[in-house]
């Protein structure tokens, strides 16, 4: 008797959850007007090595070469790419307790006989840390995993931007 009123409740919870339209996050998935793009990424770019996994998971041609750059439909130019480190908190004996971490990224898109589709555009990413000289090795791994979650960040929202173009 226990067991079927356990299982009674573990189906209709299941019901309920399958009922009230829950459903896990899947991967995101966009639509693009071209199918291969000239990356401007520099060739150790954490961005680009991100950026060329999931374009490629999402079915663009990503050439790197610039031989290859007349190949592609559109190109990417990278115009800035930058890792920035500010102190935005000091205790009274002058030693820092927080800083500000940015990850910046600016580029623009164009065909490759040269129609621009996306002016010079910035994305910009932000996040605080506190900072304890007494922690520093475990700080300098929090550093690391936040400008890791900001780069992620950054590749997702160009990601969107290259769907928004409608045509080339």
């Amino acid at each position: 008797m226990k067991m079927q009123r356990r299982t009674l409740l573990t189906t209709l919870s299941a019901a309920i959850l399958v009922g009230c339209g829950f459903q896990l996050r899947g991967k995101a998935s966009y639509g693009y007007a071209f199918q291969t793009l000239f990356s401007g990424f520099t060739p150790n770019s954490p961005i680009g090595v991100d950026f060329k996994r999931q374009a490629t998971g999402q079915g663009l041609t990503i050439l790197d070469d610039a031989a290859s750059a007349n190949a592609a439909q559109v190109v990417l130019r990278v115009h800035q790419e930058q890792r920035e480190r500010v102190v935005v908190g000091t205790g009274v004996n002058g030693q820092v307790n927080a800083v500000q971490l940015r990850v910046r990224f600016r580029f623009s898109l164009f065909t490759t006989q040269g129609k621009t589709l996306l002016d010079e555009v910035e994305i910009l990413q932000a996040r605080e840390q506190s900072y304890s000289e007494s922690a520093a090795l475990a700080k300098e791994a929090e550093e690391q995993l936040l400008y890791r979650d900001m780069q992620q960040e950054v590749v997702q929202q160009l990601m969107r931007r290259l769907s928004a173009v409608k045509s080339i």
